[in-house]
């Protein structure tokens, strides 16, 4: 089959910094199994090399390749063809300052990431024996949905509240400091609160859903928020997990 790619363009030296523009490739003997990168690969190998997008395991696991795939937020590397069809149109994530073509300026996102300490924190003495510090399996389970986030951004770039103030720290902080808040073993998890409590914090979500169907890992995004929104109120991190995660499932999607 052919498949002819919409994509959105844009190159500072050249068109300056407010005139991005769409261009259209065809690219012909597609598989219905390949995927959306290895078909930008062929674009760029084959059609036009000044094509820039960022792109390191191609397999889901780097979360580099993120981006708009027909308005939807994914992992160019897990998209295949016949998920969405022959007519396919690719775009920079959202909500982040656009360097050329598909890649975006990543650091307000990490510098989001780093404002809610997203590291262990113990300084208390090792066990004697000089083993790790272990803990039960059911406390791993608090948090163990929040562990799998490869740090794309197309949860905090699918969200409407971090399109309007990008001073919002956005879902994938949020999650960064569920992983920590609700580990047993952190002595952390205070401060990490009160820096999610803040103006621009976890108030600034306003539940819609976006950032879970949005998540490439299949973390469930608005119930980690929605924890760490009770531990905020409740000032503690026990006893206030909502449902734990079913395996495959989105809520809200």
């Amino acid at each position: 089959m052919d498949v002819t790619f919409r994509i959105r363009r844009f190159n500072p030296e050249v068109q300056g910094k407010n005139k991005p523009y769409w261009q259209t490739f065809e690219v012909k003997d597609v598989e219905e199994t390949d995927r959306v990168l290895e078909l930008l690969h062929r674009i760029k190998w084959e059609q036009d090399g000044t094509l820039t997008l960022r792109r390191a395991c191609a397999h889901g696991i780097c979360g580099s390749d993120a981006m708009r795939i027909n308005g939807i937020n994914r992992l160019a590397c897990k998209v295949l063809v016949r998920d969405v069809g022959t007519k396919i149109q690719v775009e920079p994530i959202l909500g982040l300052p656009v360097l050329k073509d598909l890649i975006v300026d990543m650091e307000p996102f990490f510098a989001h990431y780093r404002s809610v300490m997203p590291y262990f924190v113990n300084d208390s003495a090792l066990p004697e024996d000089g083993r790790e510090r272990f803990q039960t399996q059911e406390d791993r389970a608090l948090f163990d949905d929040t562990t799998k986030c490869i740090l794309c951004a197309a949860c905090t770039t699918s969200c409407p509240s971090f399109w309007a103030n990008g001073e919002y720290v956005g879902p994938a902080a949020i999650v960064q400091a569920h992983r920590f808040i609700f580990d047993t073993r952190d002595q952390g998890w205070q401060d990490r609160l009160n820096v999610l409590a803040e103006p621009n914090g976890v108030w600034r979500c306003r539940t819609i859903y976006n950032c879970t169907p949005a998540c490439p890992r299949g973390i469930s995004v608005t119930r980690a928020i929605g924890e760490v929104k009770l531990a905020i109120q409740r000032n503690k991190r026990d006893g206030i997990i909502i449902n734990p995660p079913v395996e495959g499932a989105h809520e809200g999607s």
